[in-house]
C-alpha cells in the first residue's frame, strides 16, 4: 500500500520529468503501479484509513509523484451530477479543449507540495482526454468542472509541470517559467 511516504515532494527532479510512454498491453508492473495509484487516492479520500497511516487526502495521482517516470494516473472524483469518475489511465492525452478558461477559487494543491500557493491557476473549461484504462480499453472522456481540472492537473505532472507554474504573476522559487501554452 502506497502512503504518503511514496510520494516524492517537490524539488526532486523526476518531478520536472517528461513521463515515458507505457507500453500497450500495459504489463503486469505497470498495471500494479497503476491499481496501488488508485488504491492510493481512494484511501485518501477514507477518513478512517487517512487517519490511520496519516494519507493527505487527494483527488488525483501521477506516476511521477511516486518517483516513476512513467505516463499513468489515477484519478478519483465526482463529477458535476455527483457521479464518481474513478479510473486509471495509461497515456493519457487532451485531445481538445475549450477556449473559455476556469479555476478553482481556492487555487489548487498537491500532495507532492507541503504548503499552501497562493493565486489562481488557469484551466480549460472543457476538455477531451483520450487514454487507455487500466483493462486495456482505449477512451474518450469529454470532461467539465472540477474532473477537467483534475485530469489537466494530473497530465501536467505528466509533462514536468507543477500547478504553480501556471500561477501568472508568482515569485516562487520552484516555479519554472512556461512558454505560452
Amino acid at each position: 500500500m502506497l502512503t504518503m511516504k511514496d510520494i516524492v515532494r517537490e524539488g526532486h527532479p523526476v518531478l520536472r520529468e517528461i513521463a515515458k510512454e507505457v507500453t500497450l498491453p500495459a504489463s503486469n508492473e505497470d498495471k500494479e503501479i497503476a491499481q496501488k495509484m488508485i488504491e492510493f487516492v481512494i484511501n485518501s479520500q477514507d477518513p478512517d484509513i487517512a487517519d490511520q497511516y496519516g494519507l493527505r487526502p487527494g483527488i488525483g495521482l501521477a506516476a511521477p509523484q511516486i518517483g516513476i517516470s512513467k505516463r499513468i494516473i489515477a484519478v478519483h472524483v465526482p463529477d458535476e451530477r455527483d457521479e464518481l469518475i474513478s479510473a486509471v489511465l495509461f497515456n493519457p492525452k487532451i485531445v481538445s479543449h475549450s477556449v473559455e478558461e476556469t479555476h478553482l477559487e481556492n487555487g489548487e494543491g498537491c500532495l507532492s507540495v507541503d504548503r499552501e500557493v497562493p493565486g489562481l491557476v488557469p484551466r480549460y473549461a472543457r476538455i477531451t482526454v483520450k487514454g487507455t484504462t487500466l483493462e486495456g480499453q482505449d477512451i474518450s472522456w469529454r470532461l467539465k468542472g472540477l474532473p477537467a481540472i483534475v485530469f489537466q492537473h494530473e497530465i501536467d505532472h505528466l509533462n514536468g509541470i507543477m500547478f504553480y507554474d501556471r500561477i501568472q504573476g508568482l515569485d516562487d522559487k520552484f516555479k519554472k517559467e512556461l512558454p505560452n501554452l
